[in-house]
């Protein structure tokens, strides 16, 4: 179940995020309302997660996902396309967070 809470959390953050920006410094109170409760839900839903999976594994996938998925959106929604050093940047981050589910004996516990 933590993978599921995780996937929420996941989620949930890179919603908040992204109505962070469209908060435009938290001037609109819509996307300023979006924010905090995308992220308490984010940070309640990690701390579920942490009851089964080790800290260190389950940060350093959301927030590793968390990069991934934020910065695919914005190039989506913002127009902030990400160059080639950053998509190269936020592959090995992929590449890493891969290798660690994969290989780990920490993410297996």
């Amino acid at each position: 179940m933590g993978y599921w809470y995780l996937a929420i959390a996941i989620v949930s953050e890179v919603i908040a995020t992204l109505a962070l920006k469209a908060s435009d410094g938290f001037s609109q109170f819509f996307y300023s309302a979006i924010c905090v409760i995308g992220y308490v839900a984010a940070f309640y839903f990690l701390s579920l997660v942490l009851k089964t999976v080790p800290v260190g594994i389950a940060y350093a996938v959301w927030a590793g996902m968390g990069i991934i998925l934020v910065a695919a959106i914005s190039a989506i929604i913002y127009k902030q396309v990400p160059d080639l050093p950053a998509i190269i940047g936020m592959g090995l981050i992929l590449a890493g967070v891969a290798v660690m589910n994969l290989y780990s004996k920490t993410a297996a516990h």
